[in-house]
């Protein structure tokens, strides 16, 4: 995948943001070692999401459809656009209204579910693909995918943050965790993977010994890390994953106001979990500098009133 990482790299230049990693003076002593941030929550379309779609689709040029919590959905729409093909986006009933009209508005042909979380909406939108005879094309299962999204981003933060040697990310699916674990483990380097506690695919996974690519849906604000991760993205990451830290709710919803508080930036709730998981001090101790992924933006208004009236 080192190869596929370094052509995603060359093809998404000055197609994207190079978004910044700001130095953490909260995080840092919260954790007793330097701390940045890597803010995808600044990229195109909300999210980092748009590194995969772009160039996944650059490769398909032709009509897609595809399933997501929102953010892979929005960057797919952009992606589509820019290439003039048609993008189908199946997602939940639960998806967040921001993410929702931000498809919408770019252009393609969003489907709402009947089901509330992930696993089930991609069973229906599978189907979907096989009757309309149109490629699916997974949000984190797929190599071009997680080179994109994650082994990009690894090249950006060990370039601009060179002291980093813990990697704190977020894990839903897993595309950006496994792409970004291939490139950073040509280091001596920590991974640590970032979950919601009531969907722990990859902690599952990993005491299995195999993918768990289902879960039952869970009510949480934080969607992207919510379900199963990937059977491609699970074979990858797993010799590769140092450690993982489960984050409740009221973990997560106290890490998104710790971060326009302390750094002014409105993230998403999915985007928190790794700040999250730094603030409870579940990551466990770190004995070398750490760049911290905040991977997103899209959160509507009705969200954000939630959050903010949250105790």
């Amino acid at each position: 995948m080192l190869e596929l990482i370094r052509e995603a790299s060359e093809f998404l230049r000055g197609r994207i943001r190079r978004t910044p990693c700001e130095y953490s003076a909260g995080l840092s002593g919260v954790l007793g070692v330097p701390v940045w941030l890597k803010l995808e929550s600044l990229q195109l379309t909300g999210s980092f999401k748009i590194r995969g779609a772009l160039f996944a689709i650059s490769k398909l040029r032709r009509d897609v459809l595809t399933c997501s919590a929102g953010n892979h959905g929005k960057a797919v729409a952009y992606a589509a656009r820019e290439v003039g093909a048609r993008a189908v986006i199946c997602v939940p009933r639960s998806v967040d209204r921001a993410k929702l009209d931000g498809m919408r508005n770019l252009g393609a042909d969003v489907r709402v579910s009947e089901f509330d979380g992930y696993d089930d909406t991609q069973d229906w939108a599978l189907e979907l693909a096989a009757r309309e005879d149109l490629p699916f094309l997974s949000p984190f299962d797929d190599d071009l995918v997680m080179a994109a999204n994650g082994g990009t981003l690894a090249m950006e933060v060990m370039e601009d943050a060179p002291e980093a040697r813990a990697f704190v990310l977020p894990v839903g699916g897993g595309g950006l965790a496994a792409g970004f674990a291939v490139w950073a483990k040509q280091r001596e380097t920590t991974i640590i993977g970032c979950q919601h506690e009531l969907s722990p695919a990859l902690k599952m996974s990993l005491y299995a010994g195999r993918a768990i690519t289902k879960l039952p849906a869970v009510e949480t604000l934080a969607g992207g890390v919510e379900g199963g991760i990937g059977a491609r993205t699970f074979a990858v990451l797993r010799p590769l994953i140092d450690r993982v830290a489960l984050v409740s709710e009221a973990e997560i919803l106290h890490a998104t106001r710790w971060m326009v508080e302390q750094h002014q930036y409105l993230i998403e709730p999915t985007a928190a979990v790794t700040v999250a998981a730094c603030l409870s001090g579940k990551i466990g101790t770190l004995g070398a500098p750490a760049a911290v992924m905040v991977c997103g933006r899209n959160v509507s208004s009705e969200t954000v009133k939630k959050i903010l009236c949250a105790s």
